[in-house]
């Protein structure tokens, strides 16, 4: 069971370090020079973690780091799981489970997404707002365990409202270009057609990815709070600025825009 697989995770956890975090740290694509900011004291390979996936994804190191940011206790995940890889939803999002086991309380989540939005362009931070889930699977279906969480988690501000808006406050003071937005979630691995950047746009979302949205149903059914950022590493909109992307595109771009952010999430440790 789900349960008893989470406290195996954390009891092997527990034999590598007994530190505590506070605020626990997902390290999307191209983004896992963050961790560079993090004073490391113990560093655990995905493989060794009971019941823990194995990243497969290029860029993503498949480590769990455990330190200090900005003086607050984090553990970080340098590397996470996509529904396109061929786990569950319930693997994808086993780590968000063993956060808040660890004693996580607020969870950061970072990604990398196309702009379905003609006024962000590439290179912007987008604090998302709220989600559209178009997945093919969610991670709450199934038996309920009460322990983990309620039948039916309220999702009315799944985002964390004074997390946006001092992210954004802190965006504003360093002249870094960052607007709130709606993330649009995706299967993947496919980069989306030109009709489906058109209708992700007019149904309201501002980026699309293929991640986050496990991730933060999961952090809100345990009753963490949750700041989800996107570095924009394409514009997919209008359709006439749309350009063949590959992925070394994408982590390009997002490497550009990574101090930035690194900074900022260093701040924020102030604030939580």
């Amino acid at each position: 069971m789900l349960y008893e697989q989470i406290r195996e995770a954390v009891q092997f956890i527990r034999t590598q370090t007994d530190r505590t975090p506070r605020v626990g740290i997902v390290l999307g694509t191209g983004l896992s020079q963050l961790a560079e900011e993090i004073e490391a004291e113990t560093v655990i390979d995905y493989s060794k973690i009971p019941h823990f996936p194995v990243s497969t994804v290029q860029s993503h190191a498949g480590k769990l780091i455990f330190g200090k940011l900005g003086g607050v206790d984090v553990v970080a995940m340098a590397g996470r799981f996509h529904y396109y890889e061929g786990y569950t939803m319930q693997q994808v999002t086993f780590p968000i489970r063993v956060f808040k086991a660890l004693g996580v309380e607020v969870v950061l989540i970072s990604n990398a997404a196309g702009s379905t939005n003609a006024a962000i362009e590439a290179g912007d931070l987008v604090f998302i707002r709220d989600h559209i889930n178009l997945q093919a699977e969610n991670p709450l279906r199934g038996p309920n365990d009460e322990r983990l969480g309620p039948r039916f988690p309220d999702m009315l501000r799944a985002y964390d409202p004074g997390l946006i808006s001092q992210a954004l406050e802190l965006a504003k003071k360093h002249d870094i270009r960052a607007h709130t937005g709606v993330y649009v979630g995706l299967q993947g691995p496919n980069l989306e057609t030109p009709s489906e950047y058109a209708f992700l746009h007019h149904i309201g979302g501002d980026v699309v990815g293929m991640s986050t949205v496990p991730e933060v149903l999961v952090a809100r059914h345990a009753g963490m709070r949750v700041l989800v950022v996107s570095v924009v590493s394409n514009k997919c909109y209008p359709l006439e600025e749309i350009r063949e992307t590959s992925v070394e595109d994408v982590i390009s771009m997002v490497e550009k825009t990574a101090p930035k952010l690194r900074m900022l999430v260093k701040e924020l440790m102030n604030f939580l």
